[in-house]
């Protein structure tokens, strides 16, 4: 078979996403050793171009947040536990959609005391992660 036919085969298998150094490496694997410029220079011969994914655009809220005091103010030492507990919330990518994570941590023990999972990041999510903390 061709090399460039071997290329054009493992753009393919790739559902059009893998660029000369996968392929290259794909390559390699099946025992044909050739290098990633001569794979970019065959690509480029036959149209190959591998997409890329798009950048995340990030959501503004529309509305103005309320300046929060500083209580910590970096001071994360404590020496009980339950005294000072700490929160976020992640987004996660569960196939089709994004979910969003949100955590309550205590910071003696460095340990997660609630947490909930939602589709939208809303204070219901903020909420329900406090009340799993809190039982």
């Amino acid at each position: 078979m061709e090399l460039k036919a071997h290329v054009k085969r493992a753009f393919n298998l790739s559902r059009h996403g893998f660029g000369s150094r996968s392929i290259r490496d794909l390559l390699k694997t099946e025992g044909i050793e050739v290098g990633r410029y001569l794979v970019r220079k065959l690509m480029k011969e036959s149209g190959l171009i591998s997409k890329q994914p798009g950048t995340y655009k990030y959501k503004k809220t529309g509305m103005e947040h309320v300046d929060i005091k500083n209580l910590l103010n970096r001071e994360f030492s404590v020496e009980q536990p339950n005294q000072v507990w700490c929160g976020d919330i992640t987004y996660i990518w569960t196939g089709n959609r994004w979910s969003y994570l949100a955590v309550v941590m205590d910071l003696y023990a460095r340990k997660v005391v609630g947490w909930a999972m939602s589709n939208s990041p809303d204070a219901e999510l903020a909420t329900k992660a406090l009340e799993d903390a809190w039982r």
